[in-house]
């Protein structure tokens, strides 16, 4: 069994939209989306026993060889639809300007663990090509998928999400949990190869990642909407957002939107931290960011990492209340933002910590500290 954690939110991205659903229930209790809803970010990693739990499936599909890596490539965006794509519009992707690859998936949300998870049904051999090089060198990982283990993401499966070697209900199938990893796709956190999709239901190659290295991808994805049949969703995988750069003159919030900040955040103190809510009754750690910066009108990105570039970075000693405050603790993928709070004053933070614990206000803690972060007037 392989555990490897690192994170992509994934993700899953234009993460921090809230895009429309359209869902199809299947008798297997798979729900299939013609776009994928965001998933948010760990707060922290979870103590965790390496014992396994729960009783594996009964029945397993015999493993495929899985070819060995060969290259590494990137996706950029996600070409998604709640039926199979024609070979029609594969080709028409393909052709399209800037695009060097694409990859075929299944693409679904899955009741996993009493979450609807983000889920793709892969070809183990090609597919780990797009994933981070920790996660695409790993042989026993690719080798545990196309047995018919799924693979969750370092933010589900750290976050109360179903535990490694736990075997979970998905409708009336058994799926069992042989990793932890990221797959770098902010919207993707579950795994599994193409025979479990089908015995669990998911909708046949509906999606595809795309590469397009050299190309605006934002420039790109308008192209393929403009193109492709209207029921065909593009999303961006990895937008970029430019942070002010230090010393560029920018508007602070006022004193008054800054109390109604954190007013807004106070008003939660209690509130239970469940991973990728955004409120109003329950939060994960940028959601209840998100939400209580929109109490004061200022619309910020759903997801840590997005946060991080919504403003100009400050020294640590000029903090001020409002400021937010970001930290790195992805072990294995240490440039990576997985925590976010609001600083409230006098050495002391709000945040929703992680699962089990609720929105509280606590001292400041410096330990794999990224850095602060000074939202201003847009």
């Amino acid at each position: 069994m392989t555990r490897i954690h690192t994170m992509n939110r994934s993700s899953f991205s234009a993460i921090f939209l809230l895009f429309a659903v359209i869902v199809v229930v299947l008798t297997t209790g798979v729900v299939a989306l013609a776009n994928l809803k965001p998933v948010s970010e760990v707060t922290r990693p979870a103590e965790r026993s390496s014992a396994m739990s729960g009783r594996l499936p009964t029945t397993r599909p015999s493993a495929e060889p899985v070819a060995p890596l060969k290259r590494r490539l990137e996706a950029h965006l996600l070409v998604l639809s709640d039926r199979t794509l024609s070979e029609k519009v594969m080709a028409s992707v393909l052709g399209q300007a800037g695009v060097s690859a694409v990859e075929p998936v299944d693409a679904a949300r899955l009741p996993i663990a009493g979450r609807h998870v983000s889920t793709v049904g892969v070809d183990p051999s090609s597919f780990r090509s797009y994933t981070p090089s920790p996660t695409a060198r790993s042989d026993p990982l690719w080798r545990s998928i196309a047995a018919g283990d799924a693979v969750v993401s370092f933010g589900l499966g750290t976050d109360g999400g179903p535990a490694l070697g736990s075997s979970v209900s998905v409708g009336n199938q058994k799926l069992r949990v042989g990793s932890v990893a990221t797959m770098g796709l902010g919207v993707i956190d579950a795994v599994v190869s193409r025979d479990t999709a089908r015995r669990l239901g998911l909708p046949e190659r509906n999606a595809l990642l795309v590469s397009a290295p050299r190309t605006d991808t934002a420039k790109l994805k308008a192209e393929l909407s403009r193109k492709l049949p209207q029921e065909i969703q593009v999303v961006v995988l990895k937008p970029v957002f430019k942070p002010l750069q230090p010393g560029k003159p920018a508007d602070s919030l006022s004193s008054d939107r800054i109390r109604t900040v954190l007013t807004a955040a106070a008003s939660k103190l209690g509130a239970p931290y469940v991973w990728g809510a955004e409120g109003p009754n329950a939060f994960d750690c940028s959601g209840l960011i998100q939400w209580a910066f929109g109490r004061a009108g200022i619309r910020l990105p759903r997801v840590t990492h997005q946060q991080f570039a919504s403003g100009p970075q400050v020294p640590f000693s000029e903090m001020r209340p409002g400021d937010l405050i970001f930290w790195r603790l992805d072990p294995t993928k240490p440039g990576y933002i997985s925590h976010a709070a609001i600083y409230w004053g006098d050495g002391k933070m709000i945040q929703a910590p992680r699962t089990g614990d609720v929105v509280k206000i606590v001292p400041v803690h410096t330990r794999n500290l990224a850095g602060v972060v000074r939202v201003v007037s847009a």
